[in-house]
């Protein structure tokens, strides 16, 4: 079975078991997956509403891309997982002889390099989704939904920084330097996109909720 076609209480069994998959990665997919779905929902929600009609439009189209965007996690969800089960599958190759060690050493850097490329997906695409709320936060929305937003921002940032810690526990055991550096980067640079929109959404969303904007 699917990790996305699984219950909220056997996802969460499964998570709590000894089973090593689903683990941190998934977990930052299913994080990410939920705060494109709160963005969605609150562009949704300034739809129809005489008193945002000027919000309207932009909502429309946030909508469309944070469910886009939840349906995306979900999906890289369940491959993060297929990767790790193939580094796993790996650890398990024979070792007997120089051939079988050789064999077994090359499948497990290519399982780890496939577990570095789901991670940085996620990334890239809960990046995406902060930009995306932050967008909507700076043209307006349905502020009775303040909270939802605020929650979104943080459930993507759980993502962006989980996914991240898989980049780096993945590229520090790569031979291959010349890709482990790249990932780096990338995953840096993405970090210093995004983590500043985030928390200061979220600040945003405080204020607002204080009556203080």
């Amino acid at each position: 079975m699917k990790l996305a076609d699984m219950t909220v209480t056997q996802f969460v069994d499964t998570v709590a078991s000894d089973a090593p998959a689903p683990g941190g990665g998934s977990v930052a997919a299913l994080a990410g997956s939920i705060g494109a779905a709160l963005t969605a929902m609150v562009a949704c929600l300034t739809q129809g509403r005489k008193k945002y009609a000027e919000y309207a439009e932009y909502a429309a189209e946030v909508e469309k891309k944070g469910v886009d965007l939840k349906a995306r996690l979900l999906d890289v969800m369940d491959r993060d997982t297929e990767a790790f089960n193939v580094v796993s599958d790996a650890f398990g190759m024979p070792k007997d002889t120089d051939e079988q060690k050789a064999a077994r050493s090359a499948a497990i850097q290519e399982g780890l390099k496939g577990c570095t490329k789901t991670p940085m997906e996620m990334m890239e695409l809960c990046a995406d989704g902060i930009a995306l709320a932050a967008s909507l936060q700076e043209r307006g929305f349905n502020d009775t939904s303040a909270s939802d937003l605020g929650v979104a921002l943080l459930s993507l940032k759980t993502g962006l920084q989980g996914a991240w810690l898989n980049v780096l526990i993945n590229i520090g055991s790569l031979k291959d330097r010349a890709f482990a550096e790249e990932y780096r980067k990338r995953g840096e640079a993405l970090l210093e996109r995004a983590l500043p929109l985030a928390d200061a959404g979220f600040a945003k969303i405080v204020s607002m909720i204080e009556g203080e904007e």
